[in-house]
């Protein structure tokens, strides 16, 4: 089939390259600018180079809205157009121009976790699967119609970058596989069940900042979820940022106020950790690693060379 792809990011990239090696005729490639967004300079692979180096023409657009690309996508007339990693609004004059509409790669296991940084939310919920889904698109963000979903299991001590790995390796077979369902001719695809849909937003300063009224299982799963080269969750001690980069559930139960520098446990320091820490039945967050606002990166043990005093939410 002949195939325009919109693809940004590493995703794309890995997607077009599978389609590059495939049966199908890639006629045009459509992708954003370079951005300087924490989250969208971490696998940066370019869709344009990959295309420039295999002859394609690339057109370039934050938004696929105007007219002279809905233009040149006619003059193009592609079979199907691919999605992947597309990161604004794609209008229905353009997702319907194909006879066979456009398939949308998402790394999530639809219609969970639609919308942005799906493996990091799914990791900070503790879900025990992750995937991507192919799906064809329609004027609903993320909710058309399954062609193909593929699951990985979340190992216990995997990060978002771990998980990145395992469903990146994903991307092109369910691709050229859901290409291929529909060059065979079915349109019987499965609906979304809307019941259980959820769409998240994108991650932004606030959402690594760490709340100590929060259960030390929960916490634990934040930090693994912001794993480098994400952006570390982060802390205050004696006012100045303190990001936490590895930690671990601890084996004793600690009480207290939540924030408080308890007590040394293995190769870490338990930080009291949950709203009823009053209690005394709550784990801590046993804090192994942690960098320092210039940039050092200490063991715990060797940090915090004196236990007492509070971790904190603000300055």
């Amino acid at each position: 089939m002949r195939v325009v792809m919109f693809g940004y990011q590493t995703w794309g990239h890995r997607t077009l390259r599978a389609l590059l090696e495939s049966e199908h005729e890639v006629a045009l490639v459509v992708t954003h600018p370079k951005s300087d967004h924490a989250y969208e300079k971490i696998w940066s692979d370019s869709v344009a180079d990959l295309a420039t180096e295999h002859g394609v023409e690339v057109l370039i657009r934050n938004r696929p809205d105007d007219e002279e690309l809905l233009t040149r996508l006619k003059e193009v007339d592609p079979d199907v157009i691919v999605a992947t990693n597309w990161r604004t609004w794609i209008p229905p004059q353009i997702f319907d121009l194909p006879k066979h509409g456009t398939l949308n790669v998402h790394d999530s296991l639809l219609p969970k976790y639609a919308g942005f940084s799906p493996l990091i939310w799914a990791l900070v919920n503790g879900e025990k699967e992750v995937g991507v889904t192919a799906h064809i698109m329609n004027d609903e963000l993320d909710a058309g119609d399954v062609v193909l979903q593929r699951a990985v299991p979340v190992g216990p001590k995997d990060t978002t970058t771990d998980l990145f790995h395992k469903t990146l390796e994903l991307f092109g077979p369910i691709t050229v596989d859901g290409l291929a369902e529909i060059a065979s001719g079915r349109t019987d695809w499965a609906k979304q069940d809307r019941s259980q849909a959820s769409f998240f937003h994108k991650r932004a300063e606030e959402d690594i900042r760490i709340d100590w009224t929060w259960p030390a299982e929960d916490l634990e799963l934040l930090v693994r979820a912001q794993s480098s080269p994400y952006p570390s969750a982060f802390t205050y001690h004696r006012g100045k940022r303190l990001e936490i980069v590895t930690a671990d559930v601890s084996a004793n139960r600690y009480g207290g106020t939540p924030g408080r520098i308890f007590y040394r446990e293995g190769d870490g320091v338990a930080i009291v950790a949950g709203a009823d820490a009053r209690r005394g039945r709550n784990h801590a967050l046993l804090v192994t690693r942690v960098r320092t606002e210039d940039g050092q990166e200490f063991a715990a043990q060797d940090y915090f060379t004196n236990m007492g005093g509070y971790l904190t939410n603000r300055p």
